[in-house]
């Protein structure tokens, strides 16, 4: 079943947030705790430099103008370039922290280990539902997830062959630096090649600005980007039809439904530690839901422990 690996993350790794609070929480009462944390941050820096995911820059904006608003003096620089990117970043010690819409990889972690000798910390931000978009024209009910997958293998050309109407599929894709494109390669097409004829792009806007001016277009992306193109419910194997709504990502009914997180290299302090805990906060959180993605519960942003790389992988170059 294609979706059997899609939502762990929303419902089991909420348990093991709650277990791992008390320890996470205690550490981020201590001042200093972890001292590692960013170059910036821990050389007294007054700014923070925030790179990575293109799904997350506009969200990630509007955090860092209500942050620099509410603290005077402080800066926070955010830029886009894919989650890959932003977690490069990290490594090479350009960025603070990395916006990120998948999890780091466990090849990351070990890098990470390796060139800064320090661990990733991990924070959950917010929910996102992953959305299939077609054009506003286009009458299709609903796609599984197995049809989605034939559609971007190639192996579907038509929308007459899922329901729809007679007309070719154009399809439209994230970069390889995406974390979109990597969570959606490796939830929807079982880590499987995109079709040759997939059009990548730079950014959700991108992919969304395409499929709203092509009739027979598809494309995927964060919920945020609902506009002027339609988010098709996702049909189970059961025959329900489950729409990419806050309810379904939150309980994780949908099937493509995800964390957004920030990494950073240790323990992050001064205005790096304030403010992922300002995007932390019922305010942050507003923001998050202002913006179109979902905010998620208290307890789910504790961080999770750093798994110790293996003798093996931390020398891995």
């Amino acid at each position: 079943m294609l979706h059997r690996r899609s939502n762990p993350l929303l419902v089991l790794s909420l348990a093991a947030a709650m277990i791992a609070a008390c320890s996470g929480r205690h550490d981020r009462e201590r001042p200093g705790a972890g001292a590692a944390g960013s170059s910036a941050a821990a050389a007294g820096s007054r700014s923070v430099t925030v790179k990575g995911s293109d799904t997350m820059v506009i969200l990630a904006q509007k955090w860092a103008e209500r942050f620099m608003q509410e603290n005077e003096g402080q800066t926070v620089q955010v830029s886009g370039g894919g989650s890959g990117t932003g977690i490069a970043a990290l490594l090479n010690g350009t960025a603070d922290l990395a916006n990120s819409s998948r999890p780091i990889k466990d090849r990351e972690r070990a890098d990470l280990q390796a060139q800064r000798h320090t661990d990733a910390r991990e924070f959950r931000v917010a929910l996102d539902a992953l959305a299939i978009y077609v054009n506003s024209a286009n009458t299709i009910p609903a796609l599984t997830l197995a049809q989605i997958k034939s559609i971007y293998r190639g192996q579907v050309a038509n929308w007459r062959e899922v329901g729809g109407p007679d007309a070719p599929i154009v399809l439209y894709s994230r970069e390889n630096n995406s974390g979109t494109y990597a969570y959606f390669k490796e939830h929807v097409l079982d880590d499987e090649d995109f079709a040759a004829t997939a059009q990548t792009l730079q950014g959700t806007a991108a992919v969304i600005n395409s499929v709203a001016r092509d009739v027979g277009g598809i494309g995927y992306g964060g919920i945020a980007y609902a506009q002027g193109v339609r988010a098709i419910p996702i049909k189970l194997e059961s025959g329900e039809l489950v729409a990419p709504t806050m309810a379904n990502a939150v309980s994780g009914h949908y099937p493509i439904s995800r964390f957004l997180y920030i990494y950073s290299a240790g323990e992050p302090s001064g205005v790096a530690r304030a403010y992922i805990d300002f995007v932390l906060s019922a305010a942050g959180q507003g923001l998050v839901e202002g913006v179109g993605f979902y905010p998620l519960p208290r307890e789910a942003a504790v961080p999770t422990p750093a798994p110790a790389p293996t003798p093996a992988a931390a020398g891995t170059p």
